[in-house]
Parts: structure tokens; C-alpha cells; sequence
């Protein structure tokens, strides 16, 4: 089972996809793949980032990855993989995020696009377009440590995907934040 672990940059994917890895739990770095199989087609000069293929690293890791133990793919486009199976958005309150991309020494030009993206729900929003809502898992990473996060996703796998009302979409809203910056 391919499982997409997504979110905006800053979130958490990366610190709890070490944990799972840890756990025993096979991680695809959906950047790296990209970067290493060669599913980048481009630069956006814009952004400073890399436009990667997502069809052909969705061919790829269906050829790659046919198991029934459960693989997360760490990217914050690998919800847009038509593969997966169930999607774990990683959120994260706008100014936290803030000030964890400024910790990073990200420039303020991509520091407020991601935040911007992240108050306007661009992954969920993206991910709803691709599954259906009962397949898409939010949890919230604001002030919570990496271990609680890992225990939460943890709940999820444990509980076999079934969703609940703690991890069901549309209960995070940082909409409010929109308006503090005029």
C-alpha cells in the first residue's frame, strides 16, 4: 500500500518519515527519486525549484513498488500520485511555519509563498481534486513534537485507514490568517 505523505514545506514529512524509517517502514524521498531517476523536466527560474515529471514517477514507482506492506512517499507533490492509496497531510499553523522555514534560511520570497499556500489549503484543496475525502488523513504538527506526530500517523496506520472525526479534513482553518497581513 502506497501511502503519500504530504503537506507544505516545513511541516514535518521529512523528521517523521526518518522515525517511520526507523519503525521499520520503507520511505520514498519523492524529490530524490526525481532527482536520481532522472523525473526532473525543469527549472521554475521563478521559484528556484524543480519541475518534476509526476506521471512518469507515477509509472516508475508502480513498476518499483508492487508490495502489500505499506510504503510512504515523503514529497509535498506526492499527493498529486495517482498510485496511492490513502494521502497524510502534514499541517501546520501559518506563523510556525514561518518561523520554521525562516530557522532554514529559506528567502522571505518562498518563505511567504508557502505560507500563503498553506493559509489557503493549496495541498488539501489538490488532494481533494485526486481522492475521495475518506482516503485523505489532516494532522496537525503546530506545537507538537515529531514523536507525537509519528505516534498520530502511527494511529492511522494502526487503525487501518479508517477514518475518524481526529484526523478528518476540513477541521484545520487557517483562513483568519489571511487578513493579518493588511
Amino acid at each position: 500500500m502506497l501511502v503519500a505523505l504530504s503537506g507544505t514545506p516545513g511541516t514535518g514529512k521529512t523528521s517523521v518519515s526518518a522515525l517511520l524509517q526507523n519503525k521499520g517502514y520503507t520511505i520514498i524521498n519523492l524529490n530524490e527519486l526525481a532527482v536520481d531517476k532522472g523525473f526532473v523536466t525543469g527549472i521554475d527560474r521563478k521559484r528556484n525549484s524543480k519541475i518534476i515529471d509526476i506521471g512518469g514517477l507515477n509509472e516508475y514507482i508502480n513498476d518499483f513498488c508492487k508490495t502489500k506492506e505499506i510504503v510512504f512517499i515523503d514529497g509535498h507533490a506526492s499527493h498529486l500520485l495517482s498510485i496511492v492509496e490513502n494521502v497524510i497531510l502534514l499541517r501546520c499553523h501559518p506563523r510556525e511555519l514561518r518561523n520554521r522555514l525562516q530557522k532554514k534560511d529559506w528567502p522571505l520570497e518562498k518563505i511567504k509563498e508557502n505560507v500563503d499556500a498553506e493559509t489557503l489549503d493549496v495541498i488539501l484543496c489538490e488532494a481533494v481534486e485526486c481522492y475521495p475525502e475518506e482516503h485523505i488523513f489532516e494532522i496537525d504538527t503546530t506545537n507538537k513534537t515529531i514523536k507525537f506526530v509519528l505516534l498520530s500517523v502511527m494511529e492511522i496506520v494502526n487503525s487501518n485507514f479508517k477514518l475518524t472525526k481526529k484526523y478528518k479534513i476540513g477541521k484545520i482553518d487557517w483562513s483568519e490568517e489571511i487578513l493579518k497581513d493588511f
